[in-house]
């Protein structure tokens, strides 16, 4: 006889903790309902205008749906909160990957919410390529700021968006100004090549920068700088603080090569820590005075027209591919002419001459 004892299997599952019997059942059963249902628009709308941030974390979700259902919903709730928005100051804060974006964001944030400020910060985190997934873990790196009442922070997938920004950051900015957010933070995923959208989205443009890692040069690229409102040096602390001081007189020597700003802001160059929480408070001085300066000037308000205005035009362009590529007669053929060009029996030209005629066939 075998006396072996009986290995259990790897996949065995325990048995869960039973519930404590002052639990009530009918309770239980409610919660679940509850999460399962819907709520309406006027609901999310309500939930958004008395800043429960639950109801905003739900709209947001509607709104980077990509189901027609929630697309519709989604813009119903974006204009009856329409009228409450644009009541806040909207930053844009960029930088290469590891610059530091993600603690100065927190200090920063951490700062504004002691000056009784109620920030919102919307945290895109890059797609990849290959597998289309992103980490969003933008909340663990804030964990003081996360737990922050006057604080939020919603990380977004950039998805194939273009620009450092999600495809409805936008749209989301709205929502969270309706909220009662009185400042409005959008970290994207860093400086590259396309980089500008978020200064189609922002009245203030930062440019976080390091010292001493052969930024200096690239950093004084035309673009980049001609559309940053501040640059600031970051991880000045510590063996660094030379190095951050020799950084912030190039870019200050840098930034007088350029032309005088619409907003006849002149941009300023200053160091900070966002570790030893240094030269926060600098940053939102600044911010600040660009804000009184472009409000007395009237430009802040052009801006936002302008920004709006581009935000038509673009949308339009979205919705003209999303028709595009769900056009049930594209659909039929699309992949005929990919593997016609792939073959060179097509012209690229040509074949996206006729997908295009079979939009109005």
């Amino acid at each position: 006889m075998n006396s072996k004892p009986k290995h259990t299997s790897a996949l065995h599952e325990k048995d869960g903790i039973s519930p404590p019997d002052f639990i009530s059942k009918d309770s239980v059963a409610s919660i679940k309902k509850n999460r399962r249902k819907q709520p309406s628009v006027d609901e999310l709308v309500t939930g958004i205008l008395n800043q429960d941030k639950v109801a905003l974390s739900r709209a947001i979700t509607l709104v980077e749906s990509k189901n027609n259902t929630h697309l519709a919903k989604a813009t119903e709730i974006i204009e009856k909160c329409l009228p409450h928005a644009n009541k806040s100051i909207r930053i844009g804060i960029t930088g290469v990957p590891g610059v530091g974006k993600s603690t100065f964001i927190e200090a920063f944030g951490k700062h504004l919410t002691g000056l009784g400020k109620k920030v919102a910060v919307l945290a895109v985190d890059p797609s990849s390529s290959i597998s289309s997934g992103s980490i969003l873990g933008d909340k663990t790196r804030m964990e003081d700021l996360v737990k922050d009442e006057n604080a939020f922070i919603r990380p977004s997938a950039s998805g194939d968006s273009l620009g450092g920004v999600a495809r409805k950051t936008r749209e989301t900015i709205i929502l969270c100004e309706a909220c009662g957010f009185d400042t409005i933070v959008i970290e994207t995923v860093g400086v590259g090549q396309s980089e500008t959208a978020v200064h189609s989205m922002v009245d203030f443009f930062l440019l976080l920068k390091l010292a001493g890692a052969g930024d200096e040069l690239q950093g004084i690229k035309r673009g980049i700088i001609e559309m940053a409102d501040a640059i600031v040096i970051n991880k000045a602390d510590g063996d660094n603080v030379k190095r951050a001081q020799m950084a912030r007189t190039e870019f200050k020597r840098a930034l007088h090569l350029y032309p005088m700003k619409a907003s006849e802001w002149l941009p300023k160059v200053i160091t900070a820590s966002a570790l030893k929480q240094e030269g926060i408070d600098d940053v939102w001085q600044l911010i600040s005075e660009f804000h009184k300066t472009t409000k007395a000037n009237s430009y802040f308000e052009n801006h936002r027209k302008q920004q709006n205005r581009f935000w038509l035009l673009q949308t339009i362009e979205e919705r003209l591919k999303h028709n595009f590529y769900n056009n049930s007669n594209v659909k039929k053929v699309l992949d005929d002419y990919l593997k016609a060009t792939e073959n060179s029996t097509i012209s690229p030209f040509h074949a996206a001459q006729q997908l295009l005629e079979l939009l109005n066939s």
